[in-house]
């Protein structure tokens, strides 16, 4: 982002009228979708979330405008994945002239790293960060162990930035992982019930790897973490030559991707699709994953419905 384009912003901010906080709520950004809906979760009624990259939006290629500079300059605390997911964050902040707090909502989490020669994510292949042999996966949300631990991240932030509210976010922020904790049950029940040969499926890009070490799946991809990724021929046909040697049964689409390649490679394989999941973004309000909770519940329903058939 070229910093010139915002010249000026900081006197015109000065004018802006700051809705969030005439309403006495603590104005707060949040990076994407999902994201946005946790700090919702824990700040209730005493913030104002603004996302930057909205339902079915793609984070990994998102260009920011003037607009969000402001938006980012009026908020009080701006939410952020970290792990590499929001390439484009630090020249908004920059441009905006923020200097409030920065919060990593990733920060604790046991991370994945991904073999540069592959596009594969398996059970079982969390590593701890300080071996940095690879790409870091920055979806860590895909596993609700990690996401109990992003709401601790946002309760300690919002608390720290509106102290008055420490009741409010401690008390929303365990009512809140007590449902991911129930949820977390549900789907290890319906990830147990899949025979053993129907555990290995293929999505646009590698968006799944926590999920996958999370509940005992294995995860294919012609593209890579991020979905900047080019696809080569070889890659493909590899992937095609794999599905066809371990008879993986299904393709998903991806909300956040055009569905174009998998529809090839399903019509060289004979696999299935499946469905479409979520991956780095949620639905919009009417769709079928407008929360975190709805977004982690329908995936589960949607690969078991297929691969259980």
């Amino acid at each position: 982002m070229n910093r010139r384009i915002f010249l000026g912003l900081t006197t015109a901010l000065a004018l802006l009228p700051l809705s969030a906080f005439a309403q006495g709520k603590l104005p707060v950004v949040a990076s994407f979708s999902i994201l946005a809906d946790m700090v919702a979760e824990v700040g209730g009624d005493r913030v104002a979330v603004t996302m930057l990259v909205g339902p079915d939006g793609d984070a990994h290629v998102y260009s920011p405008t003037p607009a969000d500079a402001q938006t980012v300059a009026a908020a009080q605390v701006v939410f952020v994945n970290g792990l590499g997911f929001e390439g484009w964050l630090d020249r908004l902040i920059e441009a905006s002239e923020y200097a409030g707090p920065v919060v990593v909502a990733s920060d604790g989490v046991k991370v994945l790293e991904m073999a540069k020669e592959g596009h594969d994510h398996a059970e079982g292949e969390a590593h701890d960060h300080s071996h940095d042999h690879g790409a870091i996966d920055p979806h860590a949300w895909q596993s609700i162990d990690n996401a109990k631990i992003y709401v601790s991240n946002i309760a300690a932030a919002l608390i720290a930035a509106d102290p008055a509210g420490e009741e409010v976010y401690s008390t929303n922020a365990l009512a809140y992982i007590a449902k991911l904790s129930g949820l977390n049950v549900e789907i290890q029940a319906a990830m147990v019930g899949l025979p053993e040969n129907r555990r290995s499926v293929v999505t646009s890009h590698d968006a799944f790897g926590y999920f996958a070490a999370a509940y005992g799946m294995t995860f294919h991809a012609p593209e890579g973490l991020s979905t900047e990724a080019e696809v080569s021929a070889a890659d493909v046909a590899s992937l095609i030559t794999q599905m066809k040697a371990e008879a993986i049964p299904a393709v998903f689409m991806e909300n956040i991707t055009d569905g174009r390649l998998l529809e090839q490679i399903t019509a060289e394989t004979g696999a299935k699709i499946g469905g479409t999941l979520f991956s780095d973004a949620l639905s919009g309000p009417d769709g079928p994953a407008s929360t975190y909770l709805d977004m982690m519940r329908h995936n589960t329903t949607t690969l078991t419905t297929a691969l259980g058939e």
